[in-house]
Protein backbone atom coordinates (compact mmCIF):
# COMPACT_ATOMS: atom_id res chain seq x y z
CA UNK A 1 0.00 0.00 0.00
CA UNK A 2 1.50 3.36 -1.03
CA UNK A 3 1.37 6.54 1.07
CA UNK A 4 -1.68 7.88 -0.76
CA UNK A 5 -3.71 4.70 -0.28
CA UNK A 6 -2.60 4.44 3.35
CA UNK A 7 -3.56 8.05 4.03
CA UNK A 8 -6.98 7.74 2.38
CA UNK A 9 -7.70 4.54 4.34
CA UNK A 10 -6.68 6.23 7.59
CA UNK A 11 -8.92 9.25 6.91
CA UNK A 12 -11.84 6.97 6.08
CA UNK A 13 -11.33 5.06 9.32
CA UNK A 14 -11.06 8.30 11.31
CA UNK A 15 -14.37 9.47 9.84
CA UNK A 16 -16.07 6.53 11.56
CA UNK A 17 -15.27 8.15 14.92
CA UNK A 18 -16.79 11.54 14.07
CA UNK A 19 -19.19 13.06 16.56
CA UNK A 20 -21.64 14.83 14.28
CA UNK A 21 -24.74 14.77 16.46
CA UNK A 22 -26.17 18.00 15.04
CA UNK A 23 -25.09 18.28 11.40
CA UNK A 24 -24.72 14.53 10.69
CA UNK A 25 -21.82 15.62 8.45
CA UNK A 26 -19.02 13.25 9.39
CA UNK A 27 -15.48 14.09 8.27
CA UNK A 28 -12.18 12.27 8.68
CA UNK A 29 -8.67 13.53 8.04
CA UNK A 30 -5.22 12.01 7.90
CA UNK A 31 -2.06 14.12 8.00
CA UNK A 32 1.22 12.66 6.73
CA UNK A 33 4.55 13.82 8.13
CA UNK A 34 7.63 13.93 5.94
CA UNK A 35 9.00 11.07 8.07
CA UNK A 36 5.99 8.92 7.09
CA UNK A 37 3.95 9.08 10.30
CA UNK A 38 0.18 9.51 10.00
CA UNK A 39 -2.00 11.48 12.40
CA UNK A 40 -5.76 11.18 12.08
CA UNK A 41 -8.68 13.27 13.21
CA UNK A 42 -12.44 13.44 12.98
CA UNK A 43 -14.83 16.31 13.46
CA UNK A 44 -16.18 16.73 16.98
CA UNK A 45 -19.38 18.75 17.26
CA UNK A 46 -20.78 20.50 20.28
CA UNK A 47 -24.18 22.05 21.02
CA UNK A 48 -22.33 25.37 21.10
CA UNK A 49 -21.36 25.21 17.42
CA UNK A 50 -18.44 27.61 17.83
CA UNK A 51 -16.68 25.00 19.97
CA UNK A 52 -16.89 22.38 17.22
CA UNK A 53 -13.52 21.16 15.93
CA UNK A 54 -12.89 20.14 12.32
CA UNK A 55 -11.19 16.85 11.47
CA UNK A 56 -8.26 18.62 9.83
CA UNK A 57 -7.48 20.65 12.94
CA UNK A 58 -7.81 17.62 15.21
CA UNK A 59 -5.21 15.75 13.11
CA UNK A 60 -2.94 18.81 12.95
CA UNK A 61 -3.12 19.53 16.68
CA UNK A 62 -2.38 15.88 17.48
CA UNK A 63 0.72 16.03 15.28
CA UNK A 64 1.91 19.34 16.67
CA UNK A 65 1.33 18.23 20.26
CA UNK A 66 3.53 15.18 19.59
CA UNK A 67 6.34 17.38 18.31
CA UNK A 68 6.02 16.86 14.56
CA UNK A 69 6.59 19.97 12.46
CA UNK A 70 7.23 18.77 8.89
CA UNK A 71 4.30 17.61 6.78
CA UNK A 72 3.81 16.25 3.28
CA UNK A 73 0.07 15.81 2.71
CA UNK A 74 -3.39 15.71 4.20
CA UNK A 75 -6.45 13.73 3.13
CA UNK A 76 -9.98 14.89 3.93
CA UNK A 77 -12.86 12.43 3.62
CA UNK A 78 -16.53 13.46 3.62
CA UNK A 79 -19.62 11.83 2.16
CA UNK A 80 -20.38 14.37 -0.56
CA UNK A 81 -20.69 14.19 -4.34
CA UNK A 82 -18.34 17.15 -4.78
CA UNK A 83 -14.91 17.54 -3.19
CA UNK A 84 -15.14 19.02 0.33
CA UNK A 85 -12.11 21.24 0.92
CA UNK A 86 -10.95 22.43 4.34
CA UNK A 87 -12.83 25.40 5.80
CA UNK A 88 -11.16 28.80 6.08
CA UNK A 89 -9.91 28.26 9.63
CA UNK A 90 -8.40 24.91 8.68
CA UNK A 91 -6.79 26.39 5.57
CA UNK A 92 -5.17 29.10 7.67
CA UNK A 93 -3.75 26.63 10.19
CA UNK A 94 -2.68 24.12 7.55
CA UNK A 95 -0.85 26.87 5.65
CA UNK A 96 0.87 28.20 8.74
CA UNK A 97 2.00 24.84 10.11
CA UNK A 98 2.23 22.65 6.98
CA UNK A 99 2.98 25.05 4.14
CA UNK A 100 2.20 24.13 0.57
CA UNK A 101 1.22 20.51 1.18
CA UNK A 102 -0.86 18.27 -1.04
CA UNK A 103 -4.56 18.20 -0.07
CA UNK A 104 -6.44 15.10 -1.23
CA UNK A 105 -10.25 15.23 -1.09
CA UNK A 106 -12.13 11.95 -1.04
CA UNK A 107 -15.41 10.23 -0.23
CA UNK A 108 -15.82 6.95 1.62
CA UNK A 109 -15.31 5.20 -1.75
CA UNK A 110 -13.51 7.52 -4.22
CA UNK A 111 -10.76 10.10 -4.47
CA UNK A 112 -12.35 13.21 -5.97
CA UNK A 113 -9.60 15.80 -6.24
CA UNK A 114 -6.07 16.78 -5.25
CA UNK A 115 -4.95 20.35 -4.68
CA UNK A 116 -1.95 22.17 -3.29
CA UNK A 117 -2.52 24.43 -0.29
CA UNK A 118 -1.28 27.44 -2.28
CA UNK A 119 -4.22 26.91 -4.65
CA UNK A 120 -6.75 26.63 -1.82
CA UNK A 121 -5.33 29.67 0.00
CA UNK A 122 -3.71 31.85 -2.69
CA UNK A 123 -3.14 34.98 -0.57
CA UNK A 124 -2.42 33.67 2.92
CA UNK A 125 -1.98 35.71 6.05
CA UNK A 126 1.18 34.43 7.73
CA UNK A 127 4.26 35.45 9.65
CA UNK A 128 5.80 37.15 6.63
CA UNK A 129 3.22 39.93 7.02
CA UNK A 130 4.10 40.47 10.68
CA UNK A 131 7.69 41.49 10.13
CA UNK A 132 8.54 45.13 9.68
Amino acid sequence: MNDSDRLVAAARAARDHAIATYSHFRVGAALLTRAGKVYTGCNVENASYGLTMCAERVALFKALSEGDREFAAIVVVADTASPTPPCGACRQLLWEFCGDVSVVLATPTHILAEWQMKDLLPLPFDGRLLTG
